[in-house]
Protein backbone atom coordinates (compact mmCIF):
# COMPACT_ATOMS: atom_id res chain seq x y z
CA UNK A 1 0.00 0.00 0.00
CA UNK A 2 1.43 3.63 -0.86
CA UNK A 3 1.34 6.09 1.93
CA UNK A 4 0.35 9.76 1.54
CA UNK A 5 3.99 10.36 2.55
CA UNK A 6 4.93 7.66 -0.42
CA UNK A 7 3.32 9.83 -3.16
CA UNK A 8 4.59 13.60 -1.83
CA UNK A 9 7.91 11.96 -1.28
CA UNK A 10 7.68 10.46 -4.64
CA UNK A 11 6.38 13.62 -6.79
CA UNK A 12 9.08 16.03 -5.00
CA UNK A 13 11.82 13.16 -5.99
CA UNK A 14 10.67 13.40 -9.31
CA UNK A 15 10.88 17.13 -9.06
CA UNK A 16 14.34 17.00 -8.38
CA UNK A 17 15.41 14.75 -11.28
CA UNK A 18 13.12 16.66 -13.75
CA UNK A 19 11.37 14.12 -14.15
CA UNK A 20 8.01 15.82 -15.27
CA UNK A 21 6.40 13.20 -16.57
CA UNK A 22 7.15 11.31 -13.35
CA UNK A 23 5.77 14.19 -11.28
CA UNK A 24 2.32 14.17 -13.60
CA UNK A 25 1.87 10.27 -12.64
CA UNK A 26 1.01 11.46 -9.65
CA UNK A 27 -1.23 13.80 -10.21
CA UNK A 28 -5.12 13.58 -10.85
CA UNK A 29 -6.51 14.47 -13.76
CA UNK A 30 -8.24 17.66 -12.87
CA UNK A 31 -5.33 18.48 -10.12
CA UNK A 32 -5.91 22.32 -9.04
CA UNK A 33 -2.39 24.15 -9.35
CA UNK A 34 -2.64 27.18 -6.68
CA UNK A 35 0.46 29.13 -8.06
CA UNK A 36 2.20 31.54 -6.11
CA UNK A 37 0.49 34.62 -5.62
CA UNK A 38 -0.89 34.08 -8.76
CA UNK A 39 -3.72 32.23 -10.18
CA UNK A 40 -5.16 28.72 -10.22
CA UNK A 41 -4.74 26.35 -12.94
CA UNK A 42 -7.25 23.35 -13.25
CA UNK A 43 -5.87 19.97 -14.91
CA UNK A 44 -2.60 17.88 -15.69
CA UNK A 45 -2.49 19.63 -19.55
CA UNK A 46 -2.45 23.35 -17.53
CA UNK A 47 0.16 21.35 -15.01
CA UNK A 48 2.37 20.18 -17.92
CA UNK A 49 2.80 23.33 -19.61
CA UNK A 50 3.87 25.03 -16.05
CA UNK A 51 6.42 22.36 -15.67
CA UNK A 52 7.51 23.40 -19.26
CA UNK A 53 8.03 26.68 -18.36
CA UNK A 54 9.88 25.70 -14.96
CA UNK A 55 12.40 23.86 -17.19
CA UNK A 56 13.11 26.68 -19.53
CA UNK A 57 13.42 29.25 -16.90
CA UNK A 58 14.41 27.79 -13.91
CA UNK A 59 16.83 24.88 -12.38
CA UNK A 60 16.09 24.02 -9.23
CA UNK A 61 16.64 21.58 -6.13
CA UNK A 62 14.81 21.18 -3.28
CA UNK A 63 16.83 20.10 0.03
CA UNK A 64 16.07 19.72 3.79
CA UNK A 65 12.48 18.28 2.95
CA UNK A 66 10.23 18.02 5.80
CA UNK A 67 6.90 16.44 5.00
CA UNK A 68 3.80 15.92 7.00
CA UNK A 69 0.88 14.11 6.81
CA UNK A 70 -2.81 14.52 7.96
CA UNK A 71 -3.91 11.97 9.95
CA UNK A 72 -6.53 10.55 7.09
CA UNK A 73 -4.02 10.92 5.08
CA UNK A 74 -6.03 13.41 2.30
CA UNK A 75 -3.62 16.03 2.74
CA UNK A 76 0.07 16.76 3.49
CA UNK A 77 2.46 19.93 3.90
CA UNK A 78 5.93 19.87 2.88
CA UNK A 79 8.50 22.83 3.59
CA UNK A 80 12.24 23.23 2.16
CA UNK A 81 15.19 25.03 1.02
CA UNK A 82 14.87 26.00 -3.07
CA UNK A 83 18.37 26.05 -4.64
CA UNK A 84 17.84 27.43 -7.82
CA UNK A 85 19.38 29.06 -10.91
CA UNK A 86 17.57 31.29 -13.13
CA UNK A 87 18.09 30.60 -16.73
CA UNK A 88 15.40 32.59 -19.04
CA UNK A 89 13.58 35.49 -18.41
CA UNK A 90 10.00 34.13 -17.27
CA UNK A 91 6.71 36.72 -18.36
CA UNK A 92 6.74 39.81 -15.68
CA UNK A 93 9.88 39.22 -14.03
CA UNK A 94 13.59 40.62 -14.36
CA UNK A 95 16.11 39.16 -17.33
CA UNK A 96 17.81 36.47 -16.56
CA UNK A 97 21.59 36.10 -16.34
CA UNK A 98 22.10 32.62 -14.44
CA UNK A 99 21.55 34.20 -10.98
CA UNK A 100 21.18 31.86 -8.06
CA UNK A 101 19.18 31.95 -5.24
CA UNK A 102 17.94 30.55 -2.36
CA UNK A 103 14.69 30.71 -0.15
CA UNK A 104 12.60 28.59 2.33
CA UNK A 105 9.12 27.62 0.87
CA UNK A 106 6.36 25.24 1.20
CA UNK A 107 3.55 23.31 -0.49
CA UNK A 108 0.25 22.38 0.28
CA UNK A 109 -1.35 18.76 -0.95
CA UNK A 110 -4.51 17.37 -1.38
CA UNK A 111 -5.02 13.61 -2.10
CA UNK A 112 -7.67 11.29 -2.91
CA UNK A 113 -7.50 7.45 -4.21
CA UNK A 114 -3.79 7.71 -4.46
CA UNK A 115 -3.25 10.79 -6.68
CA UNK A 116 -2.42 14.40 -5.80
CA UNK A 117 -5.37 16.48 -6.26
CA UNK A 118 -4.60 19.85 -5.21
CA UNK A 119 -0.74 21.54 -5.29
CA UNK A 120 -0.42 24.79 -3.44
CA UNK A 121 2.83 26.43 -3.74
CA UNK A 122 3.86 29.17 -1.29
CA UNK A 123 7.50 31.48 -1.37
CA UNK A 124 8.57 35.01 -0.67
CA UNK A 125 8.72 36.27 -4.13
CA UNK A 126 10.05 39.74 -2.67
CA UNK A 127 13.14 37.82 -1.49
CA UNK A 128 13.41 35.51 -4.83
CA UNK A 129 13.12 39.62 -6.41
CA UNK A 130 15.90 40.33 -4.49
CA UNK A 131 17.94 37.92 -4.75
CA UNK A 132 17.85 37.96 -8.57
CA UNK A 133 17.44 41.28 -9.34
CA UNK A 134 19.41 42.48 -6.24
Amino acid sequence: MTTTQDIISAYLAAFNRGDWAGMLALLADDVVHDINQGGAEHGKAAFAGFLDRMARCYREELRDIVILVSADGTRAAAEFQVHGKYLAQDAGLPPARGQRYTLPAGAFFGLKDGRITRVTMYYNLREWLRQVDG
